[in-house]
């Protein structure tokens, strides 16, 4: 009988132990868990307030940009400090909106070419009879010479004519000017290398390479039976702003944000003393301003934003890219949560493989994630296993990827919306007259509340009143189109 009683103390007294070590070892893992979701939320916080752009920071921002552009068209350029290396486009003149008649564009961009073409009715009209087709350039002659590119060009130019041809009498009229823009490649983890195919930054800075350009781009023209002519090379973003200004004649400016950025305005010949051995003494020029490298101590600049800059191929340049275009705010979240992810199990107790891999995170993606509104954030979670192949995401996790990704959205929103008061301030139009920004790309047209924080920011700097001189539209006739509309340009046929 002793026995069983000493046995049954035993038993009883080891299951004791068993349920404390148990409900120690809960305890154990509730504090571990508690701690590193207040380790993820300080980080998130830090981030936050690092990345903060509220007004007063917008107008830094603002002000800085209008110093280092009237520094970057001074007369004495070459000693003033500016981060803009602006360019004013010989493009003269802007449509007048009058302009008739079917007209073709080219957009040439990194790895692939759009060819466009429309018809113009005037009087402001919309266009019709568009026509667009996208055209992949082979390796072959993307590791070829500029003259193979051309020619490879001139085939599919000949071909699209031919298919979307002009009626006799528009044919008669027009001088058949081809329009041609360039889109600077923005890829960080896919840029193709040419050995002589365009070289977008010598094109930026060497007026006489481009003249070189247009030469070769005419000849294989002519060569293929193409009777057009090219007569400059611009940017796209100009070629928006030509598309604005046929729509309405206050249009002064135009963005691109898409996978890179740029912004390109019209000003007064007078205001650009750089240029004033080369411009007429009156008129009108528009400038390319290059904006991506635009650069200040006012930018809020996290350690995430810099280790991004370190480790790209452009480091220390490009500054204001990285912080607003396409190709950057994916991988800017991405970095953010491999440091929880690091630090905090934010994914569970290892690093997820795929979560390393540097940008994987694309900004469709991340803007899916940001605009998911379902109650568990499901798709948060799908993308999640998509891409980083997470699969283990919890309901709180799903959150806070979806805050990473809405302060980097909001930054780079408000940080395009102060450049766009920085050139409107610069043109000294912010009290007394309409101005009509137009806006092209996929960061601005499909994710909303990127657009969302962009016009918010104008208002809040502006207020009511003022902000109702600033109207920002969405391009016309989409991806491209502005090269045709520079072709109207130079062959205006006026009513």
């Amino acid at each position: 009988m002793m026995k069983k009683e000493v046995a049954l103390t035993a038993v009883t007294t080891t299951a004791a132990a068993v349920v404390v070590v148990v409900a120690f070892a809960r305890q154990y893992w509730r504090q571990r868990k508690d701690r590193q979701w207040k380790k993820t939320n300080r980080i998130l916080r830090k981030f936050a307030s690092e990345s903060a752009t509220p007004v007063p920071k917008l107008w830094e921002v603002a002000n800085a940009m209008v110093s280092d552009m009237e520094a970057s068209v001074s007369s004495d350029h070459e000693q003033a400090k500016s981060s803009l290396n602006m360019l004013v486009s010989y493009i003269s003149p802007l449509p007048s909106g009058n302009e008739k008649g079917m007209y073709y564009g080219v957009n040439l961009r990194g790895t692939d070419f759009l060819m466009v073409c429309a018809r113009l009715a005037g009087k402001y009209e919309p266009i019709s009879d568009l026509f667009r087709e996208e055209i992949s350039i082979p390796s072959n002659v993307l590791t070829g010479t500029s003259q193979e590119l051309f020619n490879f060009i001139a085939v599919e130019v000949a071909r699209f004519i031919s298919a979307h041809p002009m009626d006799n009498d528009e044919s008669a009229a027009n001088e058949n000017k081809l329009g041609f823009t360039l889109s600077y490649a923005a890829s960080q983890a896919t840029t193709a290398q040419s050995e002589s195919a365009i070289k977008w930054n010598n094109f930026c800075s060497d007026d006489s390479w481009g003249k070189e350009l247009v030469d070769q781009i005419n000849q294989a023209l002519g060569q293929h039976g193409v009777d057009m002519r090219v007569s400059a090379l611009v940017d796209d973003t100009v070629g928006d702003l030509a598309g604005g200004r046929y729509y309405n004649k206050d249009s002064v400016a135009a963005i691109s944000l898409g996978m890179g950025t740029n912004a390109a305005y019209v000003d007064s010949a007078p205001s650009a003393p750089k240029w004033q051995d080369s411009l007429p003494k009156a008129g009108e020029i528009v400038i390319n301003m290059e904006w991506g490298n635009f650069d200040s101590s006012h930018l809020p600049i996290t350690q995430y934003d810099a280790s991004l800059d370190s480790d790209s191929s452009n480091a220390s340049s490009r500054k204001f890219e990285k912080l607003i275009s396409g190709m950057y705010l994916g991988e800017i979240v991405r970095r953010v949560l491999v440091k929880m992810a690091q630090e905090t199990a934010l994914f569970g107790e290892s690093v997820p493989s795929k979560l390393l891999i540097p940008y994987l995170l694309r900004s469709p993606d991340m803007a899916a994630m940001h605009q998911d509104t379902s109650e568990d954030r499901e798709i948060v979670n799908e993308k999640l296993k998509e891409i980083f192949g997470i699969t283990n995401s919890t309901t709180m996790a799903r959150e806070i990827v979806a805050e990473v990704c809405d302060i980097v959205t909001e930054r780079g929103a408000r940080l395009a919306g102060a450049g766009i008061v920085a050139i409107i301030k610069k043109l000294g139009r912010i009290a007394n007259r309409k101005s009509v920004i137009i806006i092209e790309g996929g960061l601005y047209e499909h994710y909303r509340i990127f657009r969302n924080y962009l016009h918010s920011s104008v208002w809040e700097m502006l207020g009511n009143e003022l902000s109702d001189n600033i109207i920002v539209e969405h391009s016309h006739g989409g991806s491209g189109a502005g090269a045709l509309f520079l072709a109207a340009s130079q062959n205006p046929t006026v009513s």
